[in-house]
C-alpha cells in the first residue's frame, strides 16, 4: 500500500502544471509524510450540483490546476456529447488564490477542444458571468469561485446555456466525462486562441440593474456597505450610481479584493463578527441601512437599526420584505423558494392571487422554475430579475431593498415598521437555525441516521403530526438527502450542506397575531419555541 501510495503521489507530480503545487506535493513525497498524502490522494473532488469545492493544494482531493484542467476537460467533452462542440463557453473568476489561473487553464482546454472560449475582464460577481452566458448566447459558462468558504478554498461552478446552475443528470454526465481524462497530456492546452472580453458585457449588465427599480421611485436611503473583500464594490458603486442613490458609505478595510480575507473568520455576513466593521462604521455615520455582499457578490445581507443598535436581517426578513414590495408594485409571475426558507413567502404570494413554488435547496432549483418573477433562499440569495440572471444576484437585491427603504423613508417609515405590518397581516414566521460545523463528517452520517431510525414525535412541545424522509422524493420534489417535520405551529427541516462540513437544521415557528399591540408577545413565544424545538432536536440528533 505504502509503494502503491507513493507511485500515485509521484506519477500525479510528473504531470502537474503548476510549480508551486509540484513544490509542497514533492515535499511530502521526500518527507514520507503518509497520513498527508493518504488524504489528498484517498479518492478524487467529487463534481457534483454545486461543481467542485474544496481546499487549495496537491493531489486529487484538492483544488489544483491538474483538477480543474480535467474537469474542463470533461464539461468539454460532455458539451461535445450534446452537439455543442463547436458553441461559445463564457468564464468568469473572483479573486482568490489561484482563481485567475483556473479560469485561464479553463479557455485554454476549451479553445483546444475545438469550442470557443471568453473570459470576463477581471475579477467580477458572480451574476454577471451568469448574465453573460445568456447575454453572448454562449453554450456553458464556468465562475471560479469558493463564494464565502475559508480563505484557503476554492471552487467551481458550472451553468449550461439557460443561464442556470447545473442539475443532474448533467452533474452525473459531466463527472464521468471527467472521470474518463486518463492523463493530463491527453488534454490540448494551447497557448492563445481564447478571447478576453472588454467591459461591454458588464456595461450591459448595468444597464439591467436599472430594470430591477420602478421609474421615478424614490432614491433617498443612505448606507453603509462592505464588499467583504470580495468583487462587489465596484459593480455595487457603478449601479448605485447610475440609479442615482446616494454613494454608499464604504467599509474601507473590507472594501478591495483580499484572497486572505483579513479581517473575518469566515467571509459569510451570516458568520459571527463578519458584520462588526460595518456595524462599527454605521454607527459612525447612521445610515438607514447596512448592505454587505458575501466576497463573490451573489448574496445579500441587510441590517437595520434596532432600537440603539443595529442587527441583521435574517434571509427570510429580506425575502418577505423584497416579496411585498413587488406586489405593492404590482408584479406578475410566479414567486418561489426553497423548501428550507420561510412559509411565509407563500402566503405573500396566494394573497396576492399569485403562482408559488416550493423547490430543492440551491438556485440551481429556483432558477428553473416556469414563469420566475422572484425567488429567493433564506441564505441571503434573492433572484429579483430572472430575465437577465437566473441565478441569486447580490447587486440588484441590494438596489431593491435600497429602493424599498427609500420608498418607506418618505412615509416616515423603516424596514422594521413593514415587517410588524406583514406580521399582523399574515402572522409572525419566526425562523431560526442550528448549524453544526464539523471536522468529521461521520458526525454528521450518524446524526441524520439517528433522526431516521428514531424519528422525534414531539419537538418544543409541539406534537410532530408529519415526518418525511426526503430521500424517496415528494409529489412536487425530486429525492435530496433531507428530512421534513411538520408540527402543529412549527416546521423543521434537517439537511446535510452542500458545499460545506455542515449539518443544517432550519426552524420556522408560526405565531398568529391579532394587532400590533400583540406583537411582543408573539416574538417572545416565538423565541421561547424556537429555544425549545432548537433543544430537543438537538438533543434527537445527538448533536
Amino acid at each position: 500500500m505504502h509503494d502503491e501510495l507513493i507511485a500515485r503521489a509521484q506519477a500525479w507530480l510528473a504531470e502537474d502544471p503548476d510549480a508551486e503545487t509540484r513544490e509542497e506535493l514533492a515535499k511530502l513525497i521526500d518527507a514520507g509524510d503518509r497520513a498527508e498524502l493518504a488524504a489528498r490522494f484517498d479518492g478524487t473532488l467529487q463534481f457534483g450540483t454545486a461543481g467542485l469545492r474544496g481546499e487549495l493544494g496537491a493531489g486529487p482531493m484538492r483544488m489544483n490546476r491538474s483538477v480543474v484542467i480535467r474537469a474542463a476537460a470533461g464539461l468539454a467533452a460532455y458539451l461535445e456529447s450534446k452537439g455543442r462542440g463547436d458553441g461559445l463557453v463564457v468564464i468568469g473568476y473572483d479573486a482568490r488564490h489561484k482563481s485567475a489561473d483556473f479560469a485561464r487553464d479553463t479557455a485554454a482546454v476549451m479553445t483546444g477542444a475545438g469550442l470557443r472560449a471568453a473570459v470576463l475582464p477581471r475579477p467580477l460577481p458572480t451574476p454577471v458571468l451568469a448574465f453573460a452566458i445568456r447575454h453572448l448566447g454562449a453554450v456553458a459558462g464556468v465562475e471560479v469561485t469558493a463564494s464565502h468558504n475559508p480563505p484557503r478554498d476554492n471552487g467551481y461552478k458550472v451553468y449550461l446555456g439557460d443561464g442556470s446552475q447545473i442539475v443532474p443528470p448533467a452533474d452525473a454526465e459531466i463527472a464521468a466525462e471527467i472521470d474518463a481524462v486518463t492523463t493530463l497530456t491527453a488534454v490540448p492546452r494551447p497557448d492563445s486562441g481564447w478571447e478576453v472580453l472588454d467591459d461591454s458585457v458588464l456595461d450591459a449588465y448595468l444597464a439591467r440593474t436599472d430594470a430591477v427599480l420602478s421609474p421615478g421611485s424614490p432614491r433617498t436611503a443612505r448606507t453603509v456597505y462592505t464588499a467583504m473583500h470580495g468583487v462587489g464594490k465596484d459593480v455595487l458603486l457603478a449601479a448605485f450610481d447610475r440609479a442615482g442613490f446616494p454613494a454608499p458609505v464604504l467599509v474601507a478595510e473590507q472594501a478591495d479584493p483580499d484572497p486572505d480575507f483579513p479581517t473575518v473568520a469566515f467571509p459569510n455576513p451570516e458568520e459571527p463578527g463578519a458584520m462588526d466593521l460595518a456595524f462599527a462604521r454605521a454607527r459612525e455615520t447612521d445610515p438607514d441601512l447596512v448592505i454587505a455582499n458575501d466576497p463573490d457578490a451573489d448574496r445579500c445581507a441587510v441590517a437595520v437599526k434596532d432600537g440603539a443598535d443595529w442587527r441583521m436581517l435574517r434571509g427570510d426578513e429580506v425575502g418577505a420584505l423584497l416579496a411585498t414590495h413587488l406586489v405593492r408594485r404590482g408584479v406578475t409571475g410566479t414567486f418561489a423558494e426553497s423548501i428550507v426558507s420561510s412559509s411565509l413567502l407563500g402566503r405573500i404570494a396566494e394573497k396576492a392571487g399569485l403562482p408559488y413554488e416550493e423547490t430543492l435547496t440551491g438556485f440551481k432549483w429556483i432558477a428553473r422554475v416556469d414563469g420566475l418573477r422572484y425567488g429567493y433562499e433564506e441564505a441571503l440569495g434573492y433572484c429579483v430579475d430572472p430575465d437577465g440572471v437566473r441565478d441569486k444576484d447580490g447587486i440588484t437585491a441590494a438596489l431593491l431593498v435600497t429602493e424599498l427603504a427609500s420608498v418607506l423613508k418618505a412615509e416616515g417609515r423603516t424596514l422594521l415598521d413593514l415587517l410588524d405590518d406583514i406580521a399582523v397581516e399574515h402572522g409572525l414566521h419566526a425562523t431560526d437555525q442550528l448549524s453544526v460545523r464539523v471536522e468529521d463528517l461521520t458526525v454528521i452520517a450518524d446524526a441524520m441516521r439517528r433522526l431516521r431510525e428514531q424519528p422525534p414525535v414531539r419537538l418544543g412541545g409541539l406534537a410532530v403530526t408529519k415526518a418525511e424522509d426526503l430521500t424517496r422524493g415528494t409529489p412536487s420534489l425530486p429525492p435530496t438527502d433531507g428530512l421534513r417535520y411538520v408540527l402543529d405551529g412549527a416546521r423543521v427541516i434537517v439537511r446535510p450542506s452542500g458545499t460545506e462540513p455542515k449539518l443544517k437544521c432550519y426552524l420556522e415557528v408560526v405565531v398568529p397575531v391579532g394587532s400590533r399591540e400583540e406583537l411582543g408577545a408573539a416574538r417572545a413565544k416565538a423565541a421561547e419555541l424556537l429555544g425549545a424545538v432548537k433543544r430537543d432536536l438537538a438533543a434527537a440528533a445527538g448533536i
